[in-house]
């Protein structure tokens, strides 16, 4: 686990020595990384997980960004800025997806996977220009690839970026799961069914307001997700070292963000304080922060869908989800709710990953918080399987459920809450006694009232019209 993926130099084993600040490195000869790639894969052999593409990428953009804005400036050769741009746009595109190979738990502040952005980009560069790799001329990682930047300012602007590549994807598929609900809810809008509150019989409910109000939830969220991310587009980079920006030239932020707009399409802003901007990761938490919402009501729609599929013998079964693979290796026949679980365990992660996000962005100090890859890595992970969670509920599970109208009128026929339709006639406690009287007996609230001639025949009928439940007003008056 010490080794990196080329430890072995390639099929022949063979390695290149490369000298950084502390001295010799043995680099695997096929590596298009250098000297503190290799450092920091032997330092921190730790999960095993490399950095996630969609955060590399973000980093390749910015340095993208930067030659060409180096380039405009006059302060980088227009051959070192053009081989450093070919590079990144094969890096983004994914040539050397296997290159970036700095463990996700690393030293702070990210500075491992931006100096291993730097070394491919550098290295490549070099070999466009006919040069070999590891003689970092005429292309510096540092010096060119670095130029007017430090990891101070690049992460955390990466963070944000990749938050917001995916943001509007997650909020699309919010906005089409809540579709999905709403058609759902318009399909089942004549079913009537007994609601349950503590688990326990409550008054109707018509199925289809249920699935509305879950579209409603969704909708919501994907409202809120995008007013999180506006906070996001602010960029501190031309901060370098600790916000002041030391060794940046004045039009470099400008004119960098104006890159990253285009490169993106996403709206950005220059950051107005960026000092500001370095030291706290609270943007960055509040984003996750509705990320974690989203998967709190998100995992309680899923449990929902759980306990009305339930059975089918046994349990509620008003509605059916479909079947998406056997439910059992010894019991034939068995199907689960398998998406449903899915969205569950998605949630809990994401709860999870946002809970080390608040705790890593409470951890900063004066300048700069160093916790910011475990922030990232967390923050783009979470995003990325929320998105691929609720585009499967909607797709695998959510347009294909079917209800059960006659079990959800057998349920609802029993539930001895309709009682509560004749308290404002009978009062509470009488009404209360006839309740307990259908637990205890088994005779349907309706039966009891007719039997007992509680009222007359005709006015039973309009109180006790279950559709008249579940709307606003007293049954039996209008």
């Amino acid at each position: 686990m010490t080794d990196s993926p080329f430890a072995n130099g390639g099929p022949a084993g063979a390695t290149r020595i490369e000298r950084d600040p502390l001295g010799d490195v043995a680099v695997p000869a096929v590596a298009l990384y250098g000297a503190q790639t290799q450092r920091a894969v032997e330092n921190f052999p730790i999960s095993g997980y490399r950095p996630l593409a969609e955060f590399v990428r973000a980093i390749l953009l910015i340095k993208r960004a930067a030659a060409l804005t180096h380039r405009e400036t006059g302060r980088l050769d227009a051959k070192a800025s053009d081989a450093i741009v070919r590079a990144a746009d094969e890096a983004i595109r994914g040539d050397h997806a296997e290159q970036f190979v700095v463990d996700v738990y690393q030293a702070g502040a990210g500075t491992s996977l931006n100096m291993n952005v730097n070394e491919v980009l550098a290295n490549r560069a070099n070999e466009l220009l006919g040069a070999a790799r590891g003689a970092y001329a005429p292309v510096h990682p540092n010096d060119h690839v670095n130029m007017a930047q430090s990891t101070n300012d690049v992460i955390p602007t990466a963070i944000r970026i990749a938050a917001l590549l995916g943001s509007a994807p997650l909020a699309s598929a919010l906005r089409e799961l809540g579709e999905a609900f709403a058609a759902k809810g318009s399909e089942f809008d004549g079913i009537v069914k007994a609601g349950r509150t503590h688990l326990q019989d409550a008054m109707p409910i018509r199925l289809g307001q249920e699935f509305n109000a879950w579209a409603g939830t969704v909708s919501r969220h994907a409202r809120r997700l995008e007013e999180a991310a506006d906070y996001l587009r602010d960029l501190g980079i031309g901060g370098s070292a600790v916000g002041t920006g030391v060794n940046v030239e004045p039009a470099y932020p400008e004119r960098i963000v104006a890159h990253l707009q285009e490169s993106t399409g996403l709206a950005l802003r220059v950051g107005a304080d960026r000092i500001q901007l370095m030291q706290s990761m609270g943007d960055v938490a509040a984003y996750s922060g509705t990320l974690r919402s989203i998967a709190v009501d998100l995992s309680k729609i899923s449990s929902d869908l759980r306990l009305l599929t339930s059975g089918p013998r046994t349990g509620l079964a008003e509605i059916t989800l479909p079947a998406v693979q056997p439910g059992s290796s010894i019991m034939p026949g068995k199907v689960n709710p398998s998406i449903a679980e899915m969205v569950n365990q998605v949630c809990f992660q994401v709860i999870g990953n946002d809970t080390t996000v608040a705790l890593a962005s409470e951890h900063g100090q004066l300048e700069l918080n160093v916790m910011m890859p475990v922030i990232g890595h967390n923050l783009v992970l979470s995003q990325k399987i929320l998105h691929n969670a609720v585009s499967t509920l909607t797709h695998r599970c959510v347009v294909g459920i079917v209800a059960d109208v006659a079990q959800a009128t057998h349920w609802v026929e029993r539930s001895p809450a309709l009682a509560t339709a004749l308290a404002p006639y009978i009062g509470y406690a009488r009404a209360a006694e006839l309740a307990k009287e259908s637990v205890h007996t088994g005779e349907t609230i309706r039966a009891l009232a007719e039997r007992r001639k509680i009222l007359p025949h005709e006015d039973l009928v309009r109180v006790l019209d279950l559709a008249r439940m579940t709307e606003i007003g007293v049954p039996g008056r209008d």
